[in-house]
């Protein structure tokens, strides 16, 4: 006799490729509306499932994993942060953890440099101007922004996005500075003509641009606080794609209010959804909602990533994409 089908219960409505391969590999419960589950509803699909597919909207603790069912065996994370995740405690109880790394590289760059060029040459402005029927022609003086050639980017955090921005970052003619927790090997450094500083401070004080490219971990959070706000130039600019809390959201809002910073593009925060009413009304900022791998290539790659951990866990092999404790 063939052996049972797995349950596998989804958090949240996915591509409909990806939908319906699970329903043809497994037995799967869809989620309808497309909301994020309550605490009760999780906590009930972690009693009836043998494998769980939650997004990074649904905050997995101790406390939730200590009500999950003996079934549970696998959370198959559909995204690449775990931060939502207590992967030690998971592991404790048998509970497997995996995720989808390397699929929206290249996306999360692409929104990268389009916060550089939106901050920096004002496109949000210039679209407000039109959209309230306020353009009266072309002014030598209107709406000046900054040549990004020449400039110098720092990118902290220089993982597979961090050097996929490097890339992009050359072709506009940047300067590429970065600090990460490990030095690259000379040959990766020379490909980028990167500058590596091992002082973030040094580095904060000295750049243009800065990009945020690091994982949230304890040793990240509020990485760019108040002190490290001041240290940079008052004509620089903050992009965040990463998380929200790696910045310290208040001290930002500050610093741009003060005119002590130039701008900034973000697509994380720190509190989620709940953003800083005041950091939301600055002209010179420029706020998206979580958009950085939102393409439908992205999503379906991450589909389809969740469903070959899924089909390794069932026959009984480790998921290529396990995630280990400590690893982020």
């Amino acid at each position: 006799m063939p052996a049972p089908r797995l349950t596998v219960v989804i958090t949240r409505r996915l591509p409909e490729a990806v939908e319906t391969r699970m329903k043809e590999l497994f037995d799967v419960e869809l989620r309808d509306p497309d909301l994020p589950m309550t605490r009760d509803e999780l906590a009930s699909a972690m009693q009836r499932a043998d494998v769980l597919v939650p997004t990074i909207t649904d905050t997995i603790d101790a406390a939730l994993l200590a009500q999950a069912g003996e079934k549970l065996k696998l959370i198959a994370n559909y995204g690449a942060g775990v931060d939502h995740i207590d992967v030690a405690t998971a592991r404790q109880r048998g509970v497997i953890v995996s995720n989808t790394p390397g699929v929206v590289t290249e996306d999360t760059a692409d929104m990268v440099m389009a916060l550089i060029l939106a901050v920096t040459r004002r496109i949000p402005e210039g679209l407000q101007v039109m959209q309230s029927g306020n353009w009266t022609g072309w002014s030598p003086m209107a709406l000046l922004g900054g040549r990004l050639g020449g400039r110098r980017l720092g990118i902290l955090g220089m993982g597979r996005i961090g050097q996929a921005v490097a890339r992009r970052a050359r072709a506009f003619g940047l300067q590429v500075h970065y600090h990460n927790r490990k030095r690259l090997r000379p040959e990766v450094e020379a490909e980028y003509e990167a500058t590596y500083w091992e002082s973030l401070d040094q580095m904060l004080a000295r750049m243009d641009i800065l990009s945020i490219n690091c994982p949230h971990t304890p040793s990240t959070f509020h990485l760019l606080n108040a002190r490290r706000l001041r240290l940079m130039k008052p004509s620089a600019v903050v992009v965040n794609t990463s998380r929200g809390e790696v910045v310290d959201e208040n001290a930002l809002t500050r610093a741009l209010r003060a005119g002590e910073l130039s701008g900034a593009g973000l697509d994380v925060y720190e509190r989620g959804t709940d953003l800083n009413p005041r950091l939301r009304e600055l002209p010179n900022v420029v706020c998206l909602p979580h958009m950085g791998s939102a393409t439908v290539e992205g999503r379906i790659e991450m589909g389809e990533k969740v469903i070959i951990n899924i089909k390794t866990f069932a026959d009984g092999h480790r998921p290529p994409d396990q995630v280990v404790p400590g690893q982020f």
